[in-house]
């Protein structure tokens, strides 16, 4: 497994839909995912990634201090930072915050809006990938707005179809269609960050840059397969035919932090995964994960989540 797909089992993201909306031009609303969407979907995510689907028609989307971005059928716009943000199809007329336009339907946990000047018609879908922790270096890595257009993939026309079929049932009232959807998004979101390191210049620095670099990347699925075992700076630039200073330096320049800092986070975002998820007590979780004192390994904890083991347990 390589390391990103680790990342992504690790943190576990939970896709939900809150909000089917139909605008007509003018419209320019703004917005932000908050708590209370991921609410009907029984999570509370430390983080929070905000998507919209253009099922039909065209938008512009602008976070504060960067360009807009145009949208249109069959593209999805991920916001892995969930900035605020404005959308509409004309971002100069006035902006009405969408929390001022929602409808909400008692029973289905779909919140609904109907808006704008009775012009050309936009039909979106609201949601958000969420997670109980996150993860620095790659949400680093990541850019303000992410954007797919979803007939590129590979399964392009299958996707598009069921997105389309899905918003039909939620606009009936069929609750069910929203998992369906949420699943397609959890791996839309996989597709997008694939384009997106695909598409990094050579100059790029951060994370998925790091995975890109043929040593690097190959230290960082050491790091990710192997993290019981001891290493050293050394060790690893051994294995991946580097000098330790040239390696130190390179590793440090694109994943934003040096080789040991990096596997102490990583262990400590694995040990999180089995104390929420598995049985082993905290001293077993310890030794899983390259600690063979409960204390060194409580103290590491505390440092990355800022509660001890057993605390972060109960409260998961």
């Amino acid at each position: 497994m390589d390391p990103l797909s680790d990342v992504l089992r690790v943190i576990r993201l939970v896709g939900g839909v809150f909000l089917e909306a139909e605008f007509t031009a003018p419209w320019c609303v703004s917005g932000r995912v908050s708590a209370e969407h991921c609410k009907p979907f029984q999570v509370t995510p430390k983080h929070v990634i905000a998507s919209h689907f253009v099922a039909t028609g065209r938008m512009q989307l602008q976070v504060t201090g960067s360009d807009p971005i145009e949208a249109q059928a069959g593209e999805l716009l991920l916001l892995p930072h969930n900035d605020a943000h404005v959308f509409g199809s004309d971002l100069t007329v006035p902006i009405t915050p969408a929390h001022q336009l929602i409808q909400t339907v008692p029973g289905d946990g779909i919140a609904r809006i109907r808006f704008g000047g009775g012009g050309s018609t936009t039909h979106l879908l609201c949601g958000f990938l969420g997670s109980s922790i996150s993860f620095s270096p790659l949400l680093a890595s990541l850019p303000r707005v992410l954007k797919l257009d979803i007939r590129s993939t590979s399964s392009g026309a299958w996707i598009e179809s069921s997105f389309r079929f899905a918003i039909s049932e939620i606009a009936a009232g069929r609750m069910g269609s929203a998992t369906v959807i949420a699943k397609l998004s959890e791996l839309l979101f996989i597709e997008a960050l694939g384009q997106f390191v695909a598409g990094l210049p050579a100059a790029k620095r951060g994370w998925l840059a790091g995975l890109r670099d043929p040593q690097i990347g190959r230290a960082l699925a050491l790091l990710h397969e192997r993290p019981t075992e001891p290493w050293t700076i050394e060790m690893l630039a051994t294995q991946v035919g580097m000098s330790r200073s040239v390696f130190a330096e390179r590793f440090g320049a694109l994943v934003g932090e040096s080789p040991m800092h990096y596997l102490t986070a990583w262990r400590m975002h694995v040990a999180a995964q089995q104390l929420r998820e598995g049985p082993a007590n905290v001293a077993q979780v310890a030794f899983a994960v390259g600690y063979e004192s409960e204390a060194a390994f409580s103290r590491a904890f505390k440092r990355q989540f800022g509660t001890s083991p057993a605390a972060y347990r109960k409260q998961r």
